[in-house]
């Protein structure tokens, strides 16, 4: 356990890999605003059989059933964050990554994080600024917050990095431009992400699922 004076102890549900195998492949699963661990666990027995699935629940507490990783303003059109809770919330999450080792067994250097919305700018804050923790992420819905880019590894640390991203173009709550600004960032970081586009809203719809599955399948090791 690391030694911080105060650590987040997050709730969440787990999924045992289907298949008999040690030291599996870890995917975290990261719910969006307003959502709860529930929500992608529900997808959690169509996820490839060998990963270790773990989904997590953020640490804030708005509302019955009802959580986030930061608190979001959208009054002025665009996005406005607590900056503070969103810091809190990478490093509660790299801390939680730590501190299941003492719970499950998973393979420490093939650990995944899958997010919608909130979630999804979680993954990129978390693997962008660690990257030596996390094998790969797939950003569904999200963004790239401008507040963590100061935090954001050198491209010789982020060269192992997999990247998938998925965006429906008619997206109202987080347009499609802070998906293509994301790819355009990460290229310029030497990522190629695998980005998908779809004709969709904010959401994430069976072709969606789909493809991210897919990727999942081609991206581990075994």
């Amino acid at each position: 356990m690391n030694s911080n004076n105060e650590k987040i102890q997050l709730h969440y549900l787990v999924r045992q890999p289907k298949t008999n195998i040690s030291k599996p492949p870890l995917l975290l699963l990261l719910h969006g605003v307003g959502g709860s661990e529930q929500n992608l666990f529900s997808f959690a027995n169509e996820l490839p059989d060998n990963f270790l699935v773990v989904s997590v629940r953020g640490p804030l507490t708005l509302g019955p059933e009802s959580f986030a990783w930061f608190q979001v303003n959208f009054t002025g059109g665009y996005p406005q964050i607590n900056e503070q809770q969103a810091e809190a919330a990478r490093v509660t999450i790299l801390d939680f990554i730590e501190s299941l080792k003492n719970e499950l067994d998973f393979d420490e250097k093939q650990v995944y994080l899958m997010g919608f919305s909130q979630g999804g700018i979680m993954s990129y804050s978390v693997a962008l600024t660690e990257p030596e923790k996390i094998k790969g992420i797939a950003v569904m819905s999200g963004r790239l917050l401008p507040e963590v880019k100061p935090l954001i590894a050198d491209e010789k640390r982020l060269e192992k990095l997999n990247v998938f991203i998925s965006h429906g173009r008619q997206d109202a709550v987080l347009h499609f431009p802070f998906a293509t600004d994301a790819v355009a960032y990460l290229e310029s970081k030497g990522i190629h992400s695998d980005f998908h586009q779809y004709d969709e809203g904010h959401t994430i719809n069976k072709q969606m699922f789909d493809d991210v599955n897919l990727w999942l399948k081609t991206n581990i090791a075994h």
